[in-house]
């Protein structure tokens, strides 16, 4: 199941927050080696992670967390802005239309569609919300994921080559896109609507879908 969880509403779900931030200290700084801050309770945490984040997460049966991504709008603080308008040649991108997708995680005993539930969601979300554009900078060995999910970004900058090389995409949402995702995850198109409307009730007005 997919929940969508604002930063504020985290304490909600004690379990899903706690299992979350331990799988990306595990992912990120474990796995990857990325120089990112573990607190005292084993969690990855960073100034991103506030009231107003956005949560996409996948619930395991247990109801521990198996999956996980988080959005920002690109009107205020996001990281690809921060961090990363070198890889774009200074420019920063301020949208209303783009948000901002980052700390893409998977528990290490998720579930093979899980990657893809998670695109799903994403791409629900921006439908929902009538955005344009979701922007994230991703690393060389997820280039592969995105082509075989149907979903590769637009390049707008890249530094460094092969296994080392960053970049920073632009994704856009489309019912094509919906369509080919629910297909991949195995999750009917009216399930994943029923997930985010679940959080966010009648504040978009979708077609009808079967």
């Amino acid at each position: 199941m997919i929940h969508y969880i604002y930063g504020h509403a985290l304490n909600d779900y004690p379990t899903l927050r706690d299992t979350m931030f331990a799988d990306r200290a595990d992912q990120f700084h474990t796995r990857l080696g990325w120089d990112v801050q573990i607190n005292e309770n084993g969690h990855e945490v960073d100034q991103y992670d506030g009231d107003d984040t956005l949560y996409v997460i996948w619930e395991q049966d247990d109801g521990s967390h198996g999956g996980s991504m988080r959005f920002l709008p690109t009107t205020g603080p996001v990281m690809v802005n921060d961090f990363f308008s070198q890889i774009m040649g200074g420019r920063h991108i301020v949208d209303p239309s783009a948000w901002e997708c980052t700390r893409f995680c998977l528990a290490r005993n998720a579930e093979g569609r899980v990657a893809a539930t998670l695109m799903l969601a994403g791409c629900e979300l921006g439908l929902g919300l009538g955005l344009r554009h979701s922007i994230g900078v991703f690393d060389a060995r997820m280039v592969r994921i995105y082509r075989r999910l149907g979903w590769s970004p637009e390049v707008l900058g890249t530094s460094g080559e092969g296994r080392d090389a960053i970049s920073v995409g632009r994704w856009t949402f489309s019912e094509d896109v919906r369509q080919n995702l629910c297909r991949l995850a195995g999750v009917a198109p009216a399930v994943s609507r029923g997930w985010f409307e679940r959080t966010f009730g009648d504040f978009v007005k979708f077609p009808k879908v079967g």
